[in-house]
């Protein structure tokens, strides 16, 4: 009898800094820039959030 594992968690891709890919296929590459990617756009949003609050602070207390 096989036993198909389908029901377990996948694990999730994470991507350290400096981390040695030496052994990575190169669709995971293709992932990990992908992820990365996504990641540098999440926090880029979040400055220019953060550049919008601050502008507005500086508007109302230049007032």
């Amino acid at each position: 009898m096989v036993f198909v594992d389908d029901d377990r968690p996948k694990k999730k891709l994470a991507h350290e800094i400096g981390q040695d890919v030496s052994l990575v296929s190169e669709g995971e590459l293709e992932e990990r820039i992908a992820l990365l990617q996504g990641e540098i756009e999440r926090l880029r949003g979040e400055v220019a959030k953060r550049r919008a609050s601050r502008s507005a602070a500086d508007a109302v207390f230049k007032l």
